[in-house]
Parts: C-alpha cells; sequence; structure tokens
C-alpha cells in the first residue's frame, strides 16, 4: 500500500496534521507532505474534507488464480537462530511444490540472517527472500506484516504456508487481512487437490473429534499455519544451491502501533518442548503444584523437559510453557511419559506422534492408555519414584 496527495485538491487546511497519530504530515510550501513514519493507518484520509489524499491499495489481480505460482514458507527466527518448523515447513512445502511443479521459496526477516538464509537452501528453499535490519531482530507484528504482505503482493505466490507458534498464529490472520485471502489454522495435513491444483488444509475440528479438511477456492495466496511437529522435517543437503534475494523491508518501530522494549525469556522453560527428546508430563493426578518436583527430577535424569495438562496450568500448578495439547504445544518426542493425565482428546492432538507412550495412571479405563505403547495401573507417586531409584542405580548415584 502506499499514499498519494493531490496537490491540486490540497488546501494547507492542516487537518491531516491534526489526525495523523505519528506526527509525520507537515505542510511544506501549501501542500500536505507525509515524511517517514506513516503506518498508511488512514487517519489523514478521513480527515481530509477535500479528498485530496487516498490510501493506494494493491489490488489483487484480475487475471485469476493461475496467475499466482509458488509454494512460499515464511521462516521463523529467535535471536538469529531458525525455528524447527521452519525446516518441517521446508519439507512439506517441497512435496507440494513438486506436485505443482512451481518454485519452493523463504521469506526471512532478521538481521545478520545471511547463514541462516543459506541453511534454509540447504533445506530445501530455491529462492530466499532476505530481509536485514538491526531493528528486525526481534518479532515486530506491524513491521513483519507489512513487510511480507508487500512482497507477496508483488510476486504472487500460490502458497503461503506458517508455523501455528506463537508468533505465526499472531502474523498469519493480519496477513490474511491485508492480502484479502482465506486462512486455515493449526494445519495437520496439506496436499494439493489434481484437478485444479488447490490446497487441501487439512485440521482437526470440534474439539479434535473430527478431521476437515479446507480449500480457499477463489483466493490467493492460500494461507495454512501448520502445527510444530506434525510433519516431517526437511532433509539437509550439504552443498545445494539457491538463490539469496535481498529485500528493502520496512524497520521495526518506524510507524508501527507497537514498540518493542524488551525480550524477557521464561526462566522456567529451561529446555524448548517443541525441540525435546524426552518429556515427563503431570495432570490433575498429581494433585499440587509441589509434587512437580517428582517430575522435574525424573526429568533431569533422562535430559528431559516437564510437560503439562491444560488441567494442570490452569490450576496453577505449572506455567503456561509446559502446556501440552491443542491449546498449548504439539510435541513428538522419542520418549513421552504421562504421569495422572487422563487423556482427553485434546491432550492426545497434541502428543500421540510421539514415538513411544509411557502411561501411568490408577485408573484402568483411563483413554490415555488406548494412545500408550506401555501403560502402568498405579499410583504415581509409588511408581515413580521407583523409576527414579532404578534409573539412579543404572547411572551409579
Amino acid at each position: 500500500m502506499s499514499i498519494s496527495i493531490d496537490q491540486e485538491k490540497c488546501t494547507a487546511c492542516e487537518s491531516c496534521v491534526e489526525a495523523c497519530p505519528f506526527g509525520v504530515i507537515e505542510i511544506v510550501d501549501g501542500t500536505a507532505v507525509v515524511g517517514d513514519g506513516c503506518n498508511l493507518c488512514g487517519a489523514c484520509e478521513e480527515a481530509c474534507a477535500f479528498e485530496a489524499i487516498t490510501i493506494l491499495h494493491k489490488t489483487r489481480t484480475e487475471r485469476g488464480t493461475e496467475a499466482y505460482r509458488g509454494v512460499w514458507v515464511v521462516g521463523e527466527q529467535r535471536d538469529g537462530q531458525v525455528a524447527g518448523v521452519s525446516f518441517e515447513l521446508l519439507g512439506e512445502g517441497r512435496k507440494l511444490a513438486e506436485k505443482l511443479n512451481e518454485d519452493l521459496c523463504a521469506v526471512l526477516l532478521g538481521n545478520d540472517m545471511e547463514s541462516a538464509a543459506q541453511e534454509m537452501i540447504r533445506y530445501g528453499a530455491d529462492r530466499v527472500y532476505l530481509m536485514n535490519h538491526a531493528d528486525l531482530l526481534h518479532y515486530h507484528e506491524d513491521t513483519y506484516a507489512r513487510s511480507i504482505a508487500d512482497l507477496v503482493l508483488e510476486h504472487r505466490p500460490s502458497v503461503l504456508l506458517l508455523g501455528a507458534t506463537a508468533i505465526g498464529r499472531s502474523l498469519a490472520p493480519r496477513l490474511a487481512t491485508m492480502l484479502e485471502t482465506g486462512l486455515t489454522a493449526d494445519c495437520t495435513g496439506l496436499d494439493i487437490r489434481a484437478e485444479d491444483r488447490a490446497l487441501l488444509q487439512t485440521r482437526p475440528a470440534f474439539g479434535g473429534n473430527i478431521m476437515a479438511t479446507i480449500v480457499c477456492a477463489d483466493r490467493r495466496p492460500q494461507m495454512a499455519t501448520v502445527r510444530p511437529k506434525v510433519m516431517k522435517r526437511a532433509t539437509r543437503e550439504e552443498g545445494r544451491r539457491g538463490e539469496i534475494v535481498p529485500v528493502d523491508g520496512i524497520p521495526a518501530g518506524h510507524g508501527g502501533l507497537i514498540r518493542v522494549l524488551q525480550v524477557v525469556k521464561d526462566l522456567d522453560d529451561r529446555i524448548n518442548l517443541s525441540e525435546a527428546d524426552v518429556i515427563v508430563t503431570g495432570g490433575r493426578g498429581l494433585r499440587e503444584a509441589k509434587n512437580f518436583d517428582l517430575l522435574r527430577e525424573l526429568a533431569e535424569l533422562l535430559n528431559g523437559a516437564v510437560g503439562a495438562t491444560r488441567g494442570a496450568v490452569d490450576s496453577g500448578w505449572i506455567g503456561y510453557a509446559h502446556q501440552v495439547g491443542q491449546t498449548g504445544r504439539t510435541v513428538c518426542p522419542k520418549l513421552y511419559i504421562a504421569c495422572g493425565v487422563s487423556g482427553a482428546v485434546q491432550h492426545l492432538v497434541g502428543m500421540q506422534s510421539s514415538d513411544v507412550i509411557v502411561a501411568i495412571n490408577k485408573d484402568p479405563e483411563a483413554p490415555i492408555f488406548r494412545v500408550a505403547d506401555y501403560g502402568i495401573v498405579g499410583d504415581l507417586f509409588e511408581i515413580v519414584p521407583e523409576i527414579i531409584d532404578q534409573i539412579k542405580r543404572e547411572l551409579g548415584q
């Protein structure tokens, strides 16, 4: 989008100057002039009684959906490190691109991200659009959305994929609104329909009880967010070649309504659940917060992370960063130990793809046993300490 001022209609009445929430409009030589920092919010356009100011929207091409080509992945980074979900999206994006016989591209915003962009090429991207700026190191909702939207409008990809992470869930709806297209959130499956090359977007519905497949028939790009750990990570290919395209993005804090003042890490989130090989999870069966210390001891011995059900989190026993399930993290560790977890469908959605699931519950009819590879029926306060003792003996502690 951009802004246009008709000098013949402008009367220098200063109504736009007063209306601008960012103070970037001034009257120069009898005409309104917009300086750096304009957010294109439209306040000046509404305030101008003489219709001298116009916000120009880049509209969708009238040539139809066939004018859109390419599968794009929005890369996510934190402190300069590309998130694992980005490589998972590249793996799935490569399958879609091959079915469409189109390029697989990535978009990456950050600071000094050239090596990260090259890594995305090794993981399958044919082209990486790279926006480098010191102010882009940390995620900024307004800046990221505007920068990516302009790039998408220019190049017109057919498919645009993001991770269903905290950042992706914030960025994707804003992008979809700016691009005037549909968005399917929290997908667990993607495919291409052969007859019309449409993206088939599958996601859990009604609490995970059914799977819905959604098609965006008339709008482009077709947008979807994908849950981490539900799709296979792309295979890294050393020496793979691709193109890195430098792009001038909009530096963070320039014209946005939001400023990042400070980034505070959750000190309790010692291991990223999404990346942990071992997760020990507690549910309401733990009874109170202090009993999570038992799971922390077991997780530490296994070099793993502590997870929790929504019930345990809602009870205030542990922080949200540990929540596994439909409204928390989706995980796929090598070993998942569920202690006092009943196995509500909302929780199962987030962990049932784990390699090995061990369930400990005193209720033999608990739903968790239906997905468990190994089940132990009994009191977790007797079983978990015994497991800890056995591990310590094996470790010689």
